[in-house]
């Protein structure tokens, strides 16, 4: 009993600590499958599977009701400290090679998201990828601004060359 007590309080806990869960079913997958899950998502999240009941639970006390109705067959939860896009990515691609694995759900900031709106999350560009277009457009934009700046004084200097050498012919 205690030990379902402290199960479902480190579930608990994983529920307020994670800024994104992705609730998926593991049925016939093999424990080196899940082991291979895990760490293709370590860096940004922990894989936790657990009984229902204790999922049930632990979600009840976090306030979290994206997931009721959800849980039947074997249940595991993603639990995403990291980013989110990078892990619905790993999950994606791990659920192609492995079709055993299936997305049923996710949890984003407080909204609940559907296992099609997961698979958009991991459409999405990472974070690095998104800051360095950014980063691009900003730098396009400061590039273009010091040409209009220069424009009008490389002009002025080509029309005084151009004065100059007009005067120079002349004499």
């Amino acid at each position: 009993m205690a030990n379902k007590e402290a199960n479902v309080a480190e579930l608990t806990e994983k529920f307020q600590s994670s800024n994104a869960v992705l609730l998926t079913e593991y049925r016939g997958l093999t424990v080196g499958q899940l082991k291979e899950l895990r760490r293709n998502i370590s860096a940004d999240a922990t894989y936790a599977v657990a009984k229902n009941t204790l999922i049930k639970i632990a979600a009840a006390n976090a306030g979290v009701t994206a997931f009721d109705g959800q849980l039947v067959g074997p249940s595991a939860l993603a639990f995403i400290h990291g980013d989110s896009v990078s892990v619905a990515k790993a999950m994606r691609d791990f659920a192609k090679a492995n079709p055993l694995l299936v997305v049923k759900s996710g949890l984003l900031d407080g909204v609940a998201l559907s296992a099609d709106e997961v698979k958009k999350l991991a459409d999405l560009e990472s974070r690095e990828v998104l800051l360095a277009k950014a980063a691009g457009i900003f730098k396009a934009s400061l590039f273009k601004a010091a040409y209009m700046f220069n424009a009008p004084l490389a002009q002025a200097a080509r029309a005084v060359d151009a004065l100059r050498q007009k005067q120079e012919s002349a004499n």
